[in-house]
């Protein structure tokens, strides 16, 4: 049996579903962004059980398709910009269709229905935050931030970035330095 799961975006959050199910003596076979598939069909009592323990820690059960569909489509950007270091072969719009089974223009018109954004301004807002936290960590150049977030041009992305932060790449890194030696003044 497959749960979704809205919200459930990071480590933490898998983590944290394996410890309710845990709890609740769920047995799983898998736990994923999103996703859960659990050996046994669960009881009404079991569900509306581990539903509220999720709400609690700001997680919801999903029993709505489209809506399932749509956390489908986030873990999958989430899962291709956050946590993977090979640059997809393929444009997002067929690594997603891909990954998920379904023609791109459904996925495409259900996340927008839904969402009340396009799936490229998704993956753009999260790609703008990958490169902040590879700012952050100030171990790879914006080149190489570029080429790891399959950007066509350093150009590309710093526009990009500025046109979502207002803040050129480069000043955003000397925030961060100004940041930590005010913070060393204390």
């Amino acid at each position: 049996m497959k749960l979704y799961i809205k919200y459930m975006v990071s480590l933490r959050c898998k983590m944290l579903v394996k410890s309710e199910l845990e709890k609740l003596g769920i047995t799983f076979a898998s736990v994923d962004l999103g996703m859960v598939e659990v050996h046994d069909n669960l009881t009404e009592e079991q569900l509306k059980e581990f539903g509220e323990n999720l709400k609690k820690s700001g997680l919801e059960l999903l029993d709505d398709k489209k809506n399932i569909l749509v956390e489908m489509i986030k873990a999958v950007i989430i899962e291709m910009i956050h946590y993977s270091d090979e640059v997809p072969q393929v444009n997002d719009s067929d690594y997603i269709s891909e990954k998920l089974n379904y023609d791109y223009t459904y996925l495409s018109n259900t996340f927008s229905e839904v969402k009340g954004m396009t799936i490229q301004q998704y993956i753009i807002h999260h790609k703008i935050e990958r490169v902040k936290e590879l700012l952050l960590y100030d171990e790879l150049s914006l080149t190489e931030i570029a080429y790891k977030l399959h950007y066509s041009s350093v150009a590309h992305l710093s526009n990009q970035f500025k046109k979502i932060t207002g803040l050129t790449p480069s000043y955003f890194k000397t925030l961060k330095d100004k940041r930590i030696r005010h913070l060393e003044d204390l």
